[in-house]
């Protein structure tokens, strides 16, 4: 059994969320779309999902024909009670295949902006612990627009109202990353030098603003990653629960 992580650009990958996953007895199973790799036929062996970031968008299946493959996974997952969670275009991938509306934004959010968790004093269980405004990495000129029937709104920002959303228990939901080391912010910023530049963003103000917010986007976005791997991908989908010692935790040991 395993969680299936979608990656849809090299330089997008689970990050510290899947480091997080794997020091809790996940195993992951890496599904490298840029690269070729196919989306799985069935949810057999599966115990949750994950879907990272990319820089193409949900409307452009003609360029890129696993999106609407990823889409249906993600429905047919969803479905199943299945733990899933999307960052960027993977919170994109699914309000696209729930049901909800993706569009361009007028302008991109790139770089280092605050978000706002929606209703200060009810906080979503998930960001327990977090302030309700922290500034998050952003790097997205497509947004959600209308949330998947059922959705809820856990977090905004100014330019975009959608930055974290759930539906039903555990599908999640963040256009924001809060899940990059320093060197992968880094390295978006040196891939996407001209986008970010067209897009009427400083690319030495964001190298500037990384130097005095990592740290503290960093211990938040651990917390984050710890409370995902403690109660979305929970510990029932990675014990045996057949008769007899369970494979992966030794208690003779502790």
């Amino acid at each position: 059994m395993a969680i299936v992580v979608f990656e849809h650009h090299a330089m997008e990958t689970s990050a510290r969320l899947g480091q997080t996953l794997r020091d809790h007895g996940h195993q992951l199973r890496v599904i490298r779309l840029y690269a070729g790799d196919t989306v799985p036929v069935d949810l057999d062996d599966v115990d949750g999902v994950i879907s990272m970031g990319g820089p193409m968008n949900v409307d452009q299946a003609d360029e890129h024909d696993w999106i609407n493959r990823e889409a249906a996974f993600i429905r047919a997952a969803h479905e199943a009670g299945l733990p899933i969670v999307g960052v960027c275009l993977g919170a994109q991938l699914i309000a696209h295949a729930l049901g909800g509306k993706v569009e361009a934004m007028d302008t991109p959010e790139i770089g280092w902006h605050p978000v706002n968790q929606f209703r200060p004093g009810f906080p979503d269980t998930l960001l327990g612990g977090i302030p309700w405004k922290t500034d998050q990495f952003h790097t997205h000129g497509q947004q959600v627009s209308e949330l998947p029937p059922g959705g809820v709104l856990i977090a905004s920002s100014e330019r975009c109202k959608h930055q974290a959303f759930r539906v039903g228990l555990t599908t999640y939901a963040f256009q924001y990353h809060f899940e990059w080391t320093r060197s992968d912010i880094d390295g978006i910023l040196h891939q996407f030098t001209d986008w970010i530049k067209e897009s009427g963003c400083d690319v030495d103000v964001i190298r500037s603003d990384t130097e005095t917010k990592y740290d503290l986007y960093r211990h938040l976005g651990d917390r984050l990653c710890e409370s995902l791997a403690s109660w979305v991908f929970c510990i029932e989908h990675r014990i045996d629960h057949t008769p007899g010692p369970a494979a992966n935790f030794d208690a003779s040991q502790s």
